[in-house]
């Protein structure tokens, strides 16, 4: 890793204010005083930074960076694991629209809270946490008290990629360190690894949400399309969930076997049958689109479902989707959505379903050191089935704790 940029003089100065501040207030100043001083020498935040389109072609810099500013409502996690998710790609190349450069990645934020606000209940220092794509929301609208915190229409921010109401930026995962409000801070049970729950904070509740929300379970046959980092979850949970029918979909046979594995009852092949369509015709309830691609056939899609059916989009193009007759889904009643992430309740309770039932996604651990190549193996399609880069100094750190 090249050697981090230093801090301005003015972030310094910020950060004497601060703690200034905080021991007017406090009962025992000396004590907090030698805490602070110890807080203060003890970690930097500095990861992987996209500084141009060209980050997504393995061009990241490591470099130190400016979090958000800190309040007592907040989290530091010392990151052990951080899972490299399709999102990344499309902000690293600016897909989606035009990225806040410099730009540090990574929503699948695994490790160890190293820092808690007076404010935060639910947490302490040591805890195992994690944060997924998003960091905050107003909690004020109908949205949030809903505990729909994703669909927030006011004060959503994602783990990367956005800006707080104060106006510091926020920066994912590919990093040593991560501050974000401790709202979407989210316990990671005994039960699960750091390494496995890391990917699950967004690869594994977006396909969690559109199947429990939409009934996946016993007397449903449902279909998963794209067998990769989010299609492999949706296929582990819909098996889970006890779905009478787990149908893979993919452009070719290749990955049947693993489909299987992970609990797939069969697979299509879209590319290797002509007639795929009209042999699976009316076979399906849900179907879960995770493919991102705006060339899908999503017609045929559409004709595999049973009447009254949904199909769920989750996965993202950059571009639209194709066109198609309206009469597929009149004719059978049938319900075109979508669904966007998970809020911190579906992630906790993700958690304990996956515990119960032995969940373990199929993931591929690389150095965090490595993440330049690992970016550039995602995008090639060679993940089986979620990268996972790892800290590896932390995560040493954290198993000796243990």
């Amino acid at each position: 890793m090249s050697k981090p940029v230093k801090n301005s003089a003015s972030s310094a100065t910020q950060r004497v204010l601060s703690l200034s501040n905080h021991l007017k207030n406090s009962l025992n100043p000396a004590d907090d005083l030698q805490k602070a001083a110890k807080m203060a020498t003890d970690y930097k935040f500095q990861g992987w930074m996209g500084l141009d389109k060209n980050a997504s072609k393995g061009e990241m810099k490591w470099q130190e960076y400016e979090p958000k500013t800190w309040t007592e409502d907040d989290v530091d996690i010392k990151i052990t694991h951080c899972g490299i998710c399709g999102s990344d790609l499309h902000t690293l190349r600016s897909g989606w629209g035009p990225t806040l450069y410099p730009c540090c990645v990574g929503h699948e934020v695994a490790g160890i809270a190293v820092k808690v606000g007076k404010n935060v209940k639910h947490l302490k220092v040591g805890d195992r946490c994690g944060v997924g794509a998003q960091s905050s929301s107003c909690l004020d609208c109908e949205e949030c008290a809903a505990g729909m915190e994703q669909y927030c229409p006011h004060g959503n921010v994602g783990t990367y990629n956005g800006k707080y109401p104060d106006g510091s930026k926020s920066y994912g995962g590919y990093a040593d360190y991560c501050r974000a409000p401790a709202h979407f801070a989210v316990k990671i049970p005994d039960g699960l690894s750091l390494a496995e729950a890391a990917p699950m904070l967004c690869g594994g509740v977006t396909v969690w949400n559109p199947l429990v929300k939409n009934g996946a379970g016993p007397g449903k046959k449902v279909g998963i399309v794209g067998i990769g980092g989010l299609g492999h979850f949706a296929v582990l949970w819909a098996k889970a969930l006890g779905c009478d029918e787990v149908v893979a979909i993919s452009r070719t046979g290749g990955k049947a076997i693993d489909a299987k594995k992970m609990g797939a009852d069969r697979l299509i092949a879209t590319d290797e049958d002509d007639k795929w369509a009209k042999k699976n015709s009316r076979s399906l309830d849900l179907i879960v689109s995770t493919v991102s691609s705006p060339k899908m056939p999503i017609a045929g899609y559409l004709q595999l479902l049973r009447t009254n059916g949904q199909f769920i989009q989750v996965g993202a193009p950059e571009d639209v989707l194709p066109a198609f007759n309206v009469f597929a889904l009149i004719g059978k009643g049938c319900k075109l959505g979508g669904s966007g992430i998970g809020s911190p309740a579906d992630i906790a309770e993700m958690f304990e379903f996956a515990v119960k039932n032995n969940i373990h996604p199929f993931i591929q651990e690389r150095p965090m050191k490595d993440a330049n190549q690992a970016v550039v193996d995602m995008d090639a399609g060679k993940a089986r089935y979620r990268y996972v880069l790892v800290n590896e100094k932390h995560a040493e750190e954290e198993k000796a704790r243990i």
